[in-house]
């Protein structure tokens, strides 16, 4: 299909919550709203609201789970979290 844009999601790279995104904490972890689309989503748990805000402060997706302390065997689960958030727009690429 010609003019698809396919997003590819690159732990190695840095990234960051997009600007149009709001984060409101919730007992369970966070909303996300999109002043872009009006979509509302869940971040489902502390940890994962936690990376999202980390990501901006670190040089790669990798950094940022060491940092936040994601243990190892929970890595898989958040970078699939992570690229569905990408997916969405929640975060986004930085350079």
């Amino acid at each position: 299909m010609r003019g698809v844009l396919t997003v590819v999601f690159e732990p190695e790279q840095p990234y960051r919550c997009s600007p149009r995104i709001a984060l409101r904490p919730e007992p369970f972890g966070a909303l996300a709203y999109d002043f872009g689309t009006r979509r509302l989503s869940f971040l489902k748990t502390k940890l994962l609201v936690e990376v999202v805000r980390a990501l901006e402060e670190q040089p790669d997706v990798h950094t940022t789970l060491d940092a936040a302390g994601v243990p190892p065997d929970q890595r898989p689960s958040y970078l699939k979290a992570l690229e569905g958030l990408e997916r969405t727009g929640t975060i986004e690429r930085r350079n």
